[in-house]
């Protein structure tokens, strides 16, 4: 369909196949006045995750892995409802896809190297712990007599 906003991308020159997604309109539900009844403003984009050859191999094979419980046949759904006309539905489509797709095939974080506190910190923080111990200790009232 013309007028789209054109390619949506995922991340760096990797982009959404125009040709690969499948739309699907139907009625929004909601509030729209006499025009909610007639027109299919809500908005399904269907996008094949297993069987594309738009994604590298590695993008995805970890998209299939994170979006797992989200799929049904290896494909990705996601329904956009939230404005009026169908055309502004398929753009908030395509950017949620894109999105979710961008989250899912990004590298995983590279692991924390623990690090240890320095041995001059530990001591400084013992150190200032005794003294504070001495001065309430020195706040005991047993040597005073009424």
């Amino acid at each position: 369909m013309d007028g789209m906003s054109g390619p949506h991308l995922i991340r760096g020159s990797v982009a959404l196949p125009e040709a690969e997604l499948m739309w699907r309109f139907s009625r929004s539900s909601g509030p729209g006045g006499q025009h909610v009844n007639t027109s299919d403003s809500a908005a399904e984009v269907r996008f094949d995750l297993a069987g594309t050859e738009a994604l590298p191999e590695v993008w995805k094979r970890r998209a299939l892995e994170r979006l797992g419980p989200r799929l049904v046949d290896g494909v990705l759904s996601v329904r956009a409802t939230e404005h009026r006309s169908q055309w502004r539905n398929r753009e908030a489509a395509a950017v949620r896809l894109a999105a979710l797709l961008a989250q899912a095939t990004a590298p995983p974080p590279k692991p924390r190297k623990p690090t240890r506190v320095p041995r001059g910190i530990n001591e400084r923080r013992l150190r200032e712990k005794k003294q504070r111990a001495e001065t309430k200790r020195g706040r005991t009232g047993r040597d005073w007599t009424r």
